[in-house]
């Protein structure tokens, strides 16, 4: 069974950070359409598009704010655990995001827009989750870090290994100025040393973790 180790925001929190977001942005939508009042047009109220493009802003917000929807789990394996960026989770917020484009696509056919504006919002809703999480999401989709009582295994794109504790002599945790582990050293008992990057392998919301069972579990290993 997976253990937890960041839960999702609760319910009513959820609830209502995302009403403020939609409150937020169909407060400011309006600026989107080319009429400035939510009168009809061709039988089309601008308040259904304003509600339709503040629907894109919270999807947004779901993607890149993942305490909403998405759980940080630990893998456990025999002997230890895998840290990794889940899979399922890159595809919920795919199918999640697929959402924003479909979106400005009817509001931009359906009613008379200002162009510059609507670009604009268009282009921050569907980039900024994009560049925030999901091109990261896929680039790190296969890896991973495991740690057990016998080995360590990583992958980092097309970085990987497995190495027996036996056959290491020293592991030396490298961390940022605010001693926040980042990387991790190993120095082999062939002489040959192997660095493993965590923060190029999307497992941030794990440092913590990966930091507390490496200092349990291979103290005596520990520089």
């Amino acid at each position: 069974m997976r253990k937890t180790i960041r839960p999702t925001y609760p319910l009513e929190i959820s609830i209502g950070l995302l009403f403020l977001v939609f409150v937020i942005a169909l407060f400011l939508s309006a600026q989107v359409f080319a009429i400035a009042k939510p009168q009809l047009n061709d039988g089309k109220n601008i308040y259904v598009g304003m509600v339709l493009v503040s629907i894109a802003v919270v999807v947004m917000a779901l993607v890149l704010w993942e305490e909403f929807l998405f759980p940080i789990k630990v893998k456990p394996t025999e002997g230890g655990a895998v840290f990794r960026n889940h899979r399922s989770k890159l595809k919920k917020q795919l199918l999640i995001y697929c959402a924003i484009p479909l979106i400005f696509i009817f509001v931009y056919s359906e009613y008379e827009v200002n162009h510059i504006r609507f670009v604009i919002w268009a282009a921050i809703c569907i980039i900024l989750p994009v560049a925030g999480k999901l091109i990261s999401g896929i680039n790190n989709y296969n890896d991973f870090l495991t740690l057990t009582s016998e080995e360590i295994q990583y992958q980092n794109n097309k970085k990987l290994g497995t190495f027996k504790l036996k056959d290491i002599q020293k592991i030396i945790l490298i961390r940022d100025e605010r001693k926040v582990l980042h990387k991790i050293e190993l120095l082999l008992a062939d002489g040959n040393q192997v660095l493993i990057d965590l923060d190029e392998m999307e497992l941030a919301d794990f440092l913590t973790s990966i930091d507390k069972f490496i200092t349990a579990r291979y103290e005596n290993l520990l520089k």
